[in-house]
């Protein structure tokens, strides 16, 4: 039982699967047993907003009793974490660095992967805000990329901070240490997240003492992450798709690399299934096809338990419609 027995889902999907839907509903079905639960969205159009048919934003927001939410919005935390990260080396450096790390600071807003690396930041503090004061964790968000720039961001950090502090002529006593946070300076990815608790900052000035310990702590809730994200005890990612092609072929995709990567997957919600009951000769070659979809489902994820939820009359939107589709997940066993 999966809102029973774990405490981190990761809901993802293909876009217009309806993951948001079913990452709402099974949130309002967890609550509804009982749970506290904090409903997460990486989703930079507010999909949440739009289920639920009211705003929710960037602070933790109650949209019903037991049930708390909150959007992430990708640019804001590139901003922030950003900022912080200027700040942090502002503090460390001399007045005259200062162009060269806003220059820095431009670059890296546009390089590939910044989002990437701000998200994953926040949601590494999320998890653990939200193991501490919930029972459930629900993300709606795709996991895939962000899970696998998991492994690699410690290692990048390290060697751009590291770069900044050579241009300043202050790393030698930091340099040493950094080499040592990952295997081969950081050019291995094979063990990115060894234990930083063995690479303590013995020796340094205050200066390079504080960027090594923050470098650290931020390796330390990277790791203390990771070994969340693999307990198959706690955690679990659950794909969302519709009985078609594209969808179809793309979860193939992400399961073969989630499975790759060890990562507890739990299973498959179904969606949009045609009711039986549909009529009219356009809906029975629809439903021709559909079935031709659901048996290769079946045959490609024979080992993965499918709950199945019927296509709906009207959009689902607001408190109402989504507890139907709770009620729906309930039926199918969830």
């Amino acid at each position: 039982m999966l809102l029973t027995d774990k405490r981190l889902l990761l809901v993802g999907g293909k876009g217009g699967v309806g993951k948001t839907t079913i990452s709402a509903a099974m949130a309002l079905l967890a609550s509804s047993r009982g749970k506290k639960v904090l409903l997460v969205s990486t989703d930079p159009a507010h999909s949440l907003s739009d289920a639920f048919a009211r705003s929710v934003g960037d602070s933790i927001t109650r949209l019903a009793p037991n049930l708390d939410a909150l959007e992430l919005d990708p640019d804001r935390e590139v901003e922030q974490h950003l900022a912080r990260v200027s700040a942090q080396l502002k503090r460390f450096t001399r007045p005259e660095m200062f162009n060269e790390i806003e220059r820095q600071m431009r670059l890296t807003r546009q390089s590939p992967g910044a989002q990437e690396a701000a998200m994953l930041e926040r949601m590494a503090n999320v998890i653990e805000l939200g193991l501490t004061d919930y029972d459930i964790v629900i993300f709606d968000t795709a996991p895939t990329g962000h899970t696998l720039r998991l492994l690699s961001l410690p290692e990048a950090m390290a060697a751009w901070t590291q770069g900044l502090l050579n241009a300043n002529k202050r790393s030698e006593k930091l340099g040493e240490v950094l080499g040592h946070l990952t295997p081969k300076s950081g050019r291995d990815l094979a063990n990115p997240l060894a234990d930083p608790a063995e690479h303590a900052p013995a020796g340094m000035d205050e200066r390079n003492k504080a960027i090594t310990e923050t470098l650290l702590a931020r390796q330390r809730l990277f790791q203390r992450t990771r070994e969340v994200l693999t307990d198959a005890q706690q955690s679990a990612l659950l794909f969302v798709l519709t009985p078609e092609k594209l969808p179809i072929l793309e979860t193939g995709r992400a399961v073969q690399s989630l499975v790759q990567e060890k990562l507890p997957l739990a299973g498959l919600v179904v969606n949009r299934i045609l009711p039986a009951n549909a009529d009219g000769n356009f809906l029975a070659a629809r439903r021709t096809q559909e079935q031709v979809h659901l048996t290769q489902i079946a045959e490609d994820f024979a080992s993965l338990r499918r709950y199945k939820i019927p296509l709906q009359a009207t959009d689902i939107e607001g408190i109402t419609a989504l507890q139907q589709i709770a009620g729906l997940l309930e039926e199918s066993g969830l």
